[in-house]
């Protein structure tokens, strides 16, 4: 898979751009604050509606803008998709797929096929559970497109269920019966579509974890071993006696009824997959921690490297993105990078200077500048 073209209207720092892409490498070059991350943002943007860098959308509208436009056109195996996304201010996303109207903008996932490497991925072993799960989820949706209307579905019944739990706060569930009966409703609907979550991510660790002993092999083959599991707080799943989707559902039944009373009591929903991690450990050890500044970067790399092969063994062929992360490895892991990147069919790389690229890579150089544009510094390209 190739990303052949990439059209931006009013996204980030971009007022407009269309540029035309190919196989191989295309590396962007510019200073940072100049834009050449929102090229990647964009792209990872559409293969999976959401910024590697911010939680919601509003941001990715240029200032002063009440819209972006994302469009992509990719070519798999010979033929050609093209992914629309438009993102307004106030009001629900849309999406078009080969130019129709989708009926919700979860419809384009799986169109675009992508890997990305950035700086923030050392948060994927420091950073707080959120990051992991969204880390997990990401690819799961990527490998299984439906998993986003499972995630979305999740989110609309937590959200509903901790409204619920935040007004019988201070007693009111003691005097209103009906709160009980309401939140056993919630109940029903928050453990069907966490079931759901839990076994996708159960199933992705399972078929991730080779990959990932592999790569962080290569990266640090004097380190210790690398490994990964699923955290919860429900015994039968942290435990791993429950891993069929009804197993799953009757764990976290039992769970939300002995923290009955601690939910209502506390405001907020404890059970759910909203509350569990992915374990990253070395040797004996949490990875978070203990592991030292270079252990992280080999195993947040490593992650990212069991995403693109697991992906590949799939038979995928997902475009690479490599956001300015040369600069922040050492000599060996940028080595192990540049392995792997030679032999995808597109990779998409920033770089703040030129020499963070291996010099041996044959690769189109495109320069990125700001530019005055009534009144605005808007990105531009210099090629």
């Amino acid at each position: 898979m190739y990303v052949r073209q990439l059209a931006l209207r009013d996204f980030r720092s971009w007022s407009a751009v269309d540029l035309e892409l190919s196989p191989g490498r295309t590396v962007f070059v510019g200073s940072n604050g100049f834009g050449k991350t929102n090229l990647i943002e964009a792209l990872w943007y559409s293969a999976t509606l959401g910024s590697h860098r911010v939680a919601s959308d509003a941001p990715l509208i240029r200032s002063g803008a009440e819209r972006a436009v994302v469009s992509t056109i990719v070519v798999n195996e010979g033929r050609e998709l093209a992914v629309d996304l438009e993102i307004v201010t106030g009001r629900a996303n849309k999406a078009r797929l080969n130019r129709s109207p989708v009926r919700s903008p979860r419809e384009v996932i799986g169109a675009v096929q992508a890997v990305l490497f950035a700086p923030e991925d050392l948060a994927l072993v420091r950073g707080e559970p959120g990051e992991r799960r969204r880390y997990l989820d990401d690819l799961a949706t990527l490998r299984r497109p439906r998993i986003a209307g499972v995630r979305a579905d999740y989110d609309k019944v937590l959200k509903q269920r901790t409204a619920l739990l935040k007004s019988a706060t201070g007693g009111r569930w003691h005097r209103d019966p009906g709160v009980i009966s309401t939140l056993e409703v919630w109940d029903q609907q928050l453990v069907a579509h966490g079931a759901q979550l839990i076994a996708a991510r159960l199933e992705l660790i399972t078929e991730l974890a080779p990959q990932l002993v592999g790569a962080y092999h290569r990266l640090a083959p004097a380190s210790r071993a690398a490994a990964i599991g699923y955290r919860s707080a429900v015994p039968a799943i942290g435990e791993g006696t429950a891993s069929t989707v009804a197993d799953l559902e009757t764990a976290l039944l039992e769970e939300l009824a002995r923290r009955r009373t601690a939910e209502l009591e506390r405001g907020i929903c404890l059970v759910g997959p909203h509350r569990d991690d992915l374990e990253l450990r070395l040797g004996d050890q949490l990875a978070k921690g203990f592991a030292s500044h270079g252990e992280s970067w080999s195993m947040a790399l490593s992650l990212r490297l069991a995403s693109y092969e697991l992906l590949r063994s799939e038979g995928t062929e997902p475009v690479l993105l490599l956001d300015d992360v040369f600069a922040e490895l050492d000599v060996a892991r940028r080595r192990a990078l540049a392995e792997v990147a030679a032999a995808a069919e597109q990779v998409l790389i920033t770089a703040a200077v030129g020499d963070d690229i291996p010099d041996n890579w044959d690769a189109r150089r495109i320069g990125i500048d700001l530019r005055d544009v009534d009144g605005q510094r808007t990105s531009a390209m210099i090629e």
